[in-house]
């Protein structure tokens, strides 16, 4: 079975169904008030990897992912959330309504993932139509003395309740206290201790997207959704929790929180999630992505640049989930080198005899994904097989289209396709002279429908460092 770090006991742990031949996975999803970047595409990535691997060995996988359209504030870095809604300040930017915002960037999060590969979850509840069960859930807290109302209103979650907090991000109660000061400010203003956060939120007069309750009129926090929608389309024993590393705390913390004391004894060991496993950080070019510093890089990036976005996911197979990575332009087309490599090598491969199997590189390249997801050792296996001398070209076309289940590349797209021309039709080359032209002059637009012109005479082109590259059918 798959192996894979777990973020609470911070060791290498089997990942072991708790019902034989079904796995039961909850990730942590999109806030869809804005496009998802790449660093955001590859803890995505993450679960999909993680799905085809258990698949691999005959596993089904029930694959929770939430979408957070709602209770997502501007500063998530402290326990209790504080700001404005994201979603409602980009609403206001963009002259829209939230719902429209959300609907909007959700739809483009599921394009993402298609342009990639990632196979879609079992379920994607969204947190805008899961409001009564976290009022439930809340309910619940409360009755069992985890909750209570504070005096402005708000539902808060009593941290010192559950004795177990802080195992899963190393952090204990007291320790917080100096770098949150705005939480001990407010304790007396409706809160009974700097490290309790809100379950619920009272709503200020003009707010959008609030809801009737039992405390009044107003909104989830942020944690609650989680737990309400992995208990309830889950059940109370959650075999693998994914997301990203920044999610570790207070996110995940709190959401484990609310989840054991809800379940209270009824789970195995008191804990709901068995194995919780945290993607790291992925920075572009050496600096961490962000509006400040202008290198928040998209899908549609990528694309701009004329590489096929499944280059970006061969780009994070390149490192381990677990580690920091660095992606570059430079690594992105590099990546993209490769893809075409092993994707003309394929089509060639198919058009020699069948043979079976190489079984024992299969083997070592399923061992690398099973090894805590160890993606880079599982690419050097294929670039060695690609080379060998010993194995026939049958045997390495199965063995690749094997392994691509796992990868998620597309290597078999050229399988069957026409051989390329070495010649162009007539009136391609001035297309492509003004192509190039648009492009150094930055005018994309021009350079798209110039693209689409070309397509239309059966030209593909793709963009380089060197310049446009194209091929004939």
């Amino acid at each position: 079975m798959l192996r894979l770090t777990d973020t609470q006991t911070k060791a290498v742990r089997e990942v072991t169904p708790a019902t034989p031949g079904l796995l039961r996975v909850y990730a942590c999803g999109p806030t869809v008030y804005r496009y998802a970047h790449v660093g955001n595409l590859r803890t995505f990535l993450l679960t999909d990897l993680i799905r085809r691997t258990v698949e691999a060995r005959g596993v089904r996988v029930r694959l929770v992912q939430n979408i957070t359209d709602v209770g997502h504030l501007a500063d998530d870095s402290a326990i209790d959330s504080t700001g404005e809604d994201k979603l409602l300040t980009q609403a206001r930017l963009e002259d829209k309504s939230p719902f429209a915002i959300a609907r909007f960037y959700e739809d483009a999060f599921h394009r993402d993932l298609a342009a990639l590969n990632v196979r879609p979850a079992d379920a994607y509840p969204r947190a805008s139509e899961w409001i009564d069960s976290m009022v439930a859930l809340i309910s619940r807290l409360i009755e069992l003395g985890h909750a209570y109302v504070g005096e402005d209103g708000t539902v808060y979650f009593a941290a010192q309740s559950y004795a177990a907090y802080g195992q899963l991000s190393g952090n204990r109660l007291d320790d917080l206290r100096a770098g949150h000061r705005l939480e001990a400010a407010e304790v007396g203003k409706g809160k009974r201790f700097h490290a309790d956060w809100a379950l619920w939120k009272r709503a200020g007069a003009g707010r959008e997207m609030t809801w009737e309750s039992p405390w009044g009129v107003g909104f989830p926090g942020w944690h609650i959704e989680c737990s309400a929608m992995s208990l309830d389309l889950l059940g109370e024993v959650i075999d693998l929790h994914t997301g990203g590393i920044d999610l570790r705390f207070p996110h995940h913390e709190d959401e484990r929180a609310q989840s054991n004391c809800a379940v209270g004894s009824s789970s195995p060991g008191g804990e709901v999630v068995r194995h919780w496993t945290h993607g790291e950080h992925l920075l572009f070019e050496g600096r961490k992505m962000a509006k400040s510093t202008g290198n928040v890089v998209l899908v549609s990036d990528v694309v701009a640049r004329g590489h096929d976005p499944l280059a970006l996911r061969l780009a994070f197979l390149s490192s381990r989930y677990r580690q920091q990575a660095n992606l570059s332009w430079d690594a992105i087309a590099g990546a993209a080198r490769t893809l075409d490599r092993w994707r003309t090598a394929v089509a060639a491969w198919a058009e020699t005899p069948s043979q079976p199997l190489a079984q024992s590189w299969a083997d070592e390249v399923l061992d690398a994904f099973e090894d805590d997801l160890d993606t880079p050792r599982a690419l050097q296996v294929l670039r060695r097989l690609e080379k060998a001398s010993d194995v026939g070209d049958g045997a390495k076309f199965e063995t690749f289209a094997w392994a691509d289940r796992l990868l998620g590349l597309d290597l078999v797209r050229l399988v069957g396709q026409a051989p390329v021309s070495a010649t162009l039709p007539a009136g391609a080359q001035e297309l492509l002279d003004a192509r190039a032209a648009a492009r150094a002059a930055k005018d994309f637009a021009a350079s798209d429908r110039l693209r689409d012109a070309l397509t239309g005479l059966g030209v593909s082109v793709k963009d380089t460092p060197r310049g446009q590259e194209w091929s004939a059918r």
